[in-house]
């Protein structure tokens, strides 16, 4: 398969400020580090490129000090709270069917640049986890975290004591296996062409404890910022740009930067798709003000603020231009 770039959801990060503020480290010092706006956080479904989440893992690892930091945090992570995705796959009545949802929306509802896969057979199976992605730089923790979101799964049909007969990870031996396998309670296989997980087939069959299975008129399906296929540069672009948002108004080099190209570069690829950056901003921007506006705890003059404009008047002036009426007549 064709290494590409891929985009995850912030949701997949699981508990990391709790985690990394546990051990005495600045969470906010991190996502500097990664060159990430810390404000991510507070929108688990918001996008992020999944080489900058590499990135801030790596960056998490060394500042803590833990070559098995993305095992370590993914010990409390529930597949259950992986935004849209996680509930989807959660509902589903057997194994078997839920990771054949995962498989089937992973791309489309939580991450791109990565493949889940089955096989089984003679009375076991694996559960695959191939990444696409050709950062490589924290790509290990990364794969360290998303086999412990394959091992929850299981335990939302097997139970939360079953343990993997094995785990596969693509690491090179070194001297973390020791800490791997008493963190996954399982032996560690290292070195493999794709992370993995093994277990008794006959689980595939296993049906969900009924007090686990969702209430009739439960919503599975929310409204998230769309996952950009890896031939939509414009979506592409958007979905850096609502990154940037949290810190403000989306700078040109930054959102570039991010893109691994000049600003020229990135001018020149919108404006082949007839688009400009400042159109790409505004609509991001216009999209947020909207979701703020909903809010009516947020004063206009704070939604403003967090929007990175000076003052209400200046906002109120863009969102009237942007939908025809000013934000109090919108609210």
């Amino acid at each position: 398969m064709k290494p590409r770039a891929g985009f995850t959801r912030a949701s997949s990060l699981g508990h990391i400020a709790d985690f990394v503020e546990g051990q005495g480290v600045s969470i906010a010092r991190v996502f500097a580090d990664a060159d990430l706006p810390v404000g991510l956080l507070e929108r688990p479904e918001g996008l992020l490129p999944l080489k900058d989440q590499f990135q801030l893992l790596e960056r998490a690892a060394r500042r803590t000090g833990d070559a098995a930091f993305g095992a370590r945090l993914g010990t409390g992570v529930r597949i259950a709270n992986l935004s849209a995705f996680g509930k989807h796959v959660s509902a589903a009545d057997t194994l078997g069917a839920a990771i054949a949802l995962a498989s089937q929306h992973l791309a489309g509802m939580l991450q791109t640049a990565t493949v889940l896969g089955l096989m089984h057979g003679g009375g076991r199976a694996q559960m695959t986890l191939t990444l696409l992605e050709p950062a490589s730089e924290g790509r290990t923790q990364h794969e360290q975290l998303a086999l412990w979101y394959m091992i929850d799964i299981v335990r939302t049909f097997a139970g939360q004591d079953w343990r993997p007969r094995f785990v596969a990870t693509t690491a090179l031996r070194g001297s973390t296996r020791g800490s791997l396998e008493q963190i996954y309670g399982a032996n560690v296989a290292m070195g493999r062409h794709n992370a993995a997980i093994s277990f008794d087939e006959v689980l595939l069959a296993r049906a969900k404890p009924h007090n686990l299975r969702p209430a009739v008129g439960d919503p599975l399906v929310f409204s998230e910022p769309v996952v950009p296929g890896d031939r939509d540069f414009c979506g592409t672009v958007y979905a850096i740009a609502e990154l940037a948002l949290h810190e403000g108004i989306p700078r040109v080099d930054w959102v570039a930067g991010k893109l691994g190209m000049t600003r020229r570069t990135l001018q020149r690829r919108l404006g082949a798709c007839g688009v400009t950056f400042a159109a790409i901003t505004e609509a991001a921007m216009f999209a947020r003000a909207k979701g703020m506006l909903i809010d009516e705890r947020l004063a206009v003059t704070e939604v403003a603020l967090r929007l990175g404009y000076q003052d209400a008047a200046h906002f109120s002036r863009a969102f009237k231009r942007w939908s025809g009426v000013p934000p109090s007549a919108y609210r």
